[in-house]
């Protein structure tokens, strides 16, 4: 006997969405590394830091994806256990970030087409944004769609990296920055899109990560091009190799 085709309900193609979509963004923060690393950017001759470094943030990366496997195959009461390691791990992460952001600019003064000051401020406040929708959405795991989709901003801000290591970088002088974090936002243009298909209309939660990150760049410049901004970065690099590079983003060798 023939049995009748159901359609997938709403909650369902919405389950299906957020899961392929954290596959696409881990897929994407993994390829803009391999990338690096195959074309002789990067290798694996680096201080210990950058390792722990990659295995805090990489772990991150498998939890998320992990997660929205969970909802997706029904597992939710594993989610929800499982979900209290965020807790723990977004705090590590931030930490991590932060020493990383230091680390960077001593050893060789931060990526070439970041400006120096702008490298030093933004990063470690972009981590803080990632942290405060992360959390937030933690506290708010009890209202699944502002949860999921404030985790998901807040993983779209992750993907910047990996995306900067796809882009040509150096020609994007003086906007590199923006530019990457912009790029990241296509991610939520495209479940916001979604949304408005599924439902009709598109989640509040979206234009609250959305302004969280875009506002947290606009603080973040403003303290970076200020004196104080260029007196941090010099209190971080005199003195060690990073100092040899100019403040300014340059075109590298």
């Amino acid at each position: 006997m023939a049995t009748a085709y159901q359609a997938p309900t709403a909650a369902r193609q919405e389950q299906k969405f957020f899961f392929v979509m954290a596959c696409v963004m881990a897929a994407t923060i993994v390829a803009g590394f391999s990338f690096n690393l195959a074309s002789g950017r990067s290798n694996f001759a680096v201080p210990l830091v950058f390792h722990v470094h990659a295995l805090v943030f990489f772990g991150w990366v498998v939890l998320y994806v992990t997660q929205n496997a969970l909802v997706f195959t029904g597992q939710v009461a594993l989610h929800r256990r499982l979900g209290m390691v965020s807790a723990i791990w977004v705090p590590l992460m931030i930490v991590m970030g932060g020493v990383m952001t230091v680390e960077s600019m001593q050893l060789h003064g931060g990526p070439p087409f970041f400006d120096q000051n702008e490298f030093m401020i933004s990063n470690p406040l972009q981590l803080l944004a990632f942290g405060a929708l992360t959390l937030s959405a933690v506290v708010l795991r009890n209202r699944s769609d502002w949860h999921r989709r404030l985790m998901f901003v807040g993983m779209a801000v992750l993907t910047t990296p990996g995306i900067g290591r796809l882009l040509p970088m150096p020609f994007l002088i003086p906007y590199a920055w923006w530019i990457a974090i912009s790029t990241s936002a296509i991610f939520v243009v495209a479940a916001m899109i979604a949304d408005k298909r599924r439902s009709g209309r598109v989640h509040p939660a979206w234009f609250v990560g959305i302004a969280a990150v875009a506002g947290t760049q606009v603080i973040a410049d403003a303290i970076a091009y200020s004196p104080a901004g260029y007196a941090i970065t010099h209190f971080v690099i005199d003195g060690t190799p990073g100092a040899d590079r100019p403040m300014k983003a340059f075109f590298p060798a």
